[in-house]
């Protein structure tokens, strides 16, 4: 059996971190990987309370249906699935219990036996039912979404958290019900039924089993078709044994229900329905009531007869006058009666003892083989568990190789750019004096005609300085030769004036 966790608990916050790890509100999340059981992906919107629990039901490692509990009143609120029709089968029914539900400090994630849980699970039966509530009741454990309904797995929705206190005429009516409207009306007007979203509740009364359970006022069923031109169908089954189930429009059902809850997203697909198929739905279920009505009116209650009609017929007014009268009639009749009561009682307890005997020896074979069977089945996952873990180790064998290769790889090349940054580093010197050598020549080579060319404006310009120095001082002692001269002639001329 698979696991069911716990995805919310409004005020419960001792939850959190169970199993999903973490504890949310109704308007925050849905029901994790259960969501997928309702339309659009989106569970019922306004029935959210503190001391509801989201529940997605698992077993055999796979989600079978979605289930919102009500610790208060220890019944589902309701339970969503996809219901793709199955064929007619049975199943065991060993109720289970939610030990998460009780104990939030409880490391099972199995739904189990209620014997099981008593010495492992604390506070067992606090917030759910348990099959000890419903012993010596007028009550039975009736099913939300019915095993017959379960193809996969029919065992998962023996869960009490999937059950609510039904009479057994009602238990069975129910399931009569749900069985002719999934086969006669609602799966084939939506194909196959593998887009049918179906999500059956209870309304809790007033009225409670051993006052803790809470019986329901009524169960519905709501059916959204997933298909272009879909539809939307509502039914109601009043707790009362003489009621029919009634078809009413989902937006009515809705208003039936606490808080007026809103079941489909977009009352599923409401303007694009297909009110020819509504109408095929609803002569189909007008068939379905007929045939309730009549299995109704065959049911003749059998009344009980008494030990005096038995006496007035044995002693009935033909009876011979003789054997009345008759004294040693009379006396054989006192005297055989009292062996005739032992031997009657004899063959009471015999047949008692046998009964008993039997029974016993068929609960002992029967918890044998249970016993059995679970041994088997743990033994079994166990080695499956351990080849498939043995399987992964060996399969991750290789790559985990080749990722080790692949470092050892990286550690060597980067080694390798290590030594070449080095040695480059400790060749860059040498190098750059070699290079500055053989390019000396060059240089050197390439300064010569620039230097010729420096000396050779050297030299002229040594010549032309000469050149000017001398010229320079020829004109300046032409000067002096000539101011001298000048001035030689001007005394001449002015003693020869005075001479005259």
């Amino acid at each position: 059996m698979g696991t069911a966790r716990l995805l919310a608990l409004g005020s419960l916050v001792a939850l959190a971190g169970l199993l999903e790890g973490r504890i949310v509100g109704e308007e925050e999340a849905g029901f994790g990987e259960c969501n997928k059981f309702f339309y659009a992906e989106t569970p019922p919107a306004g029935l959210a309370a503190d001391s509801h629990v989201k529940i997605c039901q698992r077993s055999e490692g796979a989600e079978r249906f979605a289930t919102l509990y009500s610790t208060r009143d220890r019944i589902p609120v309701y339970s969503a699935f996809r219901a793709a029709r199955p064929g007619a089968g049975g199943a065991e029914q060993r109720w289970l219990v939610e030990p998460q539900i009780d104990d939030p400090n409880s490391n099972l994630e199995e739904v189990i036996d209620e014997a099981d849980a008593i010495t492992s699970v604390n506070n067992l039966g606090s917030k759910q039912a348990l099959n000890t509530d419903y012993l010596d009741s007028d009550y039975q454990r009736g099913q939300l979404y019915p095993f017959p309904l379960s193809s996969d797995f029919p065992m998962a929705t023996f869960t009490l958290t999937n059950a609510a206190p039904m009479t057994p005429s009602f238990r069975e009516r129910w399931y009569m019900n749900l069985n002719s409207l999934m086969d006669q009306a609602l799966v084939p007007q939506c194909g196959n039924g593998e887009n049918l979203y179906i999500i059956t509740g209870a309304v809790p009364s007033d009225h409670k089993v051993k006052d803790k359970v809470t019986v329901p006022k009524f169960v519905w069923l709501a059916a959204c078709c997933a298909v272009p031109g879909g539809w939307a169908m509502g039914f109601v089954k009043h707790i009362q044994d003489g009621d029919v189930i009634e078809d009413v429009m989902v937006k009515d059902l809705e208003k039936l229900l606490p808080s007026n809850p809103q079941l489909f997203q977009n009352n599923c697909g409401e303007t694009e329905q297909d009110t020819e198929k509504m109408k095929k739905i609803l002569e189909m279920v007008n068939q379905v009531q007929d045939e309730e009505r009549t299995v109704q009116s065959k049911v003749i209650p059998v009344p009980l007869s008494s030990t005096k009609n038995k006496r007035s017929a044995v002693l009935s007014p033909e009876a011979p006058e003789e054997s009345s009268s008759s004294l040693l009639g009379k006396l054989m009749g006192i005297i055989a009666t009292p062996f005739i009561k032992l031997f009657q009682l004899i063959c009471y307890v015999m047949v008692g003892v046998l009964k008993y005997t039997v029974c016993f020896l068929w609960y002992l074979t029967k918890q044998a083989i249970n016993g059995i069977e679970s041994c088997l089945y743990h033994l079994g996952s166990a080695t499956v568990s351990y080849f498939m873990a043995i399987g992964e180790e060996l399969v991750s064998i290789p790559w985990k190789v080749l990722k080790v290769t692949a470092k050892i790889i990286r550690a060597i090349l980067r080694i390798l750019c290590c030594l070449l940054k080095a040695v480059c580093r400790v060749l860059g010197i040498p190098v750059r004096v070699i290079v500055d050598v053989a390019t000396f020549p060059v240089y050197t080579v390439g300064a010569i005609p620039i230097v010729c060319k420096d000396i050779a404006v050297g030299l002229g310009g040594t010549v032309s300085l000469l050149f000017d120095t001398a010229f320079g001082t020829m004109v300046g002692l032409c000067q002096v030769i000539f101011g001298i001269c000048k001035r030689i002639g001007y005394r001449i001329a002015f003693d020869n004036s005075g001479e005259l």
